[in-house]
């Protein structure tokens, strides 16, 4: 009896100290290294996740599905989830329900009085917003689990293995609610990354599933260059053009038109006139990479619909095929979709009219142009000019990689725009990171000038 109370002790001290270790860890963390631990925490549990079979599906033969899909639209949806459709898991759907009803909300926003009046309303109304955009992706993960359920039920067996272990209303019901609920963690995950973490949760996600893939598609590209199905000069080529890829994305991301700003003379002490300036910086790419995350997610609904929704309509047949991946129809349609966004964000993101009033209102104009209406037109034409750089440069990225795969024969297992994600997430996070850093570097000299002010 002594015996087992001593060992009762003994294991209740250890645990004691282990948590005061814990805390004491914790405790030690700066605020920052926190919210990395946090990122670094809820992106583990998003990978785990994505590894969690639906229940009563056959994995093996879903994955059928996906051979010889690599470079295709499908196979660029499986990589943006990190293989969890292809596993056929929990998060098969993942983020772009959340996405898709983030494209409708700001376009309804763009063209609906009343949501625009609500989004002029500051952080109430951006909640109200945020909250309607969960609805809509519930509503259309409703609609894509129903889509995915029914084609898993009408699939051919794959070596006398039927994808559904049990078909029927059962499985629909289990199925669709896992697949939505999957959708709803990985909002709210993201939400909970963007809040508590190092912000930008949905790229954040999508990152770490292409991140994911990329040691898969790195070791087919060589497993090909082993067996003589490719040329070790095509791999170099192809590893010179991601490269240049990458150098150039870092390039234009951080490009920027610089526009001049003055402000009113001020006489010093010495009778010298001071002249203030500053600039206005025009980002090339102000955008980002969320213009080809939506052209792609529109591109994906209907290969998404074609492989899992077998129709034998001639008409629906047409409609699909013109959406083949790596047709010359599919690619025009991508590269308007992908200046269609680039501008539509830019114009989200950037008003020339308020910007000008707060120049006016301050004092500043721009040398050689009147304050008020002709600055707002001039602001207007230079974003546009820039923002039309950003599109070529985003074209050359996101569109040129898929004519040199499927009418080049240049075997790209990782597209341009899983590179652009990848480079944009990293330098949006570095320099978040960065001004991060600065804001808590200002506020401790502002806390050190307050005590200094108080014992003075």
């Amino acid at each position: 009896m002594f015996a087992s109370d001593n060992v009762r002790c003994k294991l209740i001290i250890r645990k004691f100290v282990h948590m005061k270790f814990i805390k004491r860890f914790f405790g030690n963390l700066t605020d920052l290294q926190k919210r990395i631990l946090f990122t670094l925490g809820a992106l583990l549990v998003y990978r785990i996740g994505s590894f969690i079979p639906l229940p009563g599906v056959n994995a093996s033969a879903v994955l059928h599905l996906f051979s010889g899909e690599g470079s295709g639209m499908m196979g660029m949806f499986d990589m943006f989830s990190g293989g969890s459709l292809s596993r056929m898991s929990v998060l098969a759907l993942n983020i772009f329900p959340y996405i898709s009803a983030s494209i409708v909300l700001q376009l309804l926003t763009a063209t609906s009085k009343s949501l625009n009046e609500l989004r002029k309303e500051g952080e109430s109304g951006r909640i109200k917003i945020n909250q309607y955009t969960r609805y809509l992706a519930v509503f259309l993960a409703v609609v894509q689990g129903w889509a995915v359920v029914r084609g898993l039920e009408s699939m051919a067996p794959v070596n006398g293995v039927s994808a559904v272990v049990n078909p029927g209303f059962a499985f629909e019901l289990s199925a669709i609610i896992a697949l939505v609920g999957g959708t709803v963690f990985v909002m709210w995950l993201a939400e909970q990354i963007t809040a508590r973490g190092i912000g930008q949760g949905a790229s954040l996600l999508i990152f770490a599933g292409i991140i994911a893939e990329v040691p898969g598609g790195i070791a087919q590209l060589f497993s090909l260059g082993s067996v003589g199905q490719i040329s070790p000069a095509m791999i170099a080529l192809v590893v010179a053009f991601v490269i240049g890829i990458i150098a150039l994305i870092a390039f234009f991301e951080q490009a920027q038109r610089r526009i001049q700003i003055l402000y009113p003379r001020q006489v010093m002490a010495n009778g010298v006139m001071n002249t203030n300036a500053s600039y206005l910086p025009i980002k090339v790419n102000m955008s980002g990479v969320m213009g080809p995350v939506f052209a792609a997610s529109i591109m994906m609904l209907p290969a998404f619909i074609q492989r899992f929704v077998q129709s034998e309509n001639l008409i629906v047949q047409n409609i699909m095929g013109f959406f083949t991946y790596g047709r010359w129809s599919y690619i025009i349609t991508y590269t308007i979709l992908i200046a269609f966004f680039a501008y539509f964000q830019t114009a989200v993101i950037f008003n020339s009219e308020e910007t000008s009033n707060n120049l006016k209102n301050a004092g500043g104009y721009i040398p050689g142009v009147r304050p008020g209406e002709q600055t707002m037109h001039y602001l207007d034409n230079v974003v546009s000019r820039t923002t039309a750089i950003g599109v070529l440069y985003l074209v050359v990225v996101c569109v040129v990689p898929i004519i040199l795969n499927t009418h080049m024969g240049m075997p790209l297992t990782i597209g341009g725009t899983s590179v652009l994600i990848v480079a944009g997430v990293v330098l949006d996070t570095m320099n978040q990171v960065q001004s991060y850093m600065v804001a808590k570097q200002y506020k401790s000299v502002i806390k050190q000038t307050q005590k200094k002010g108080r014992f003075r």
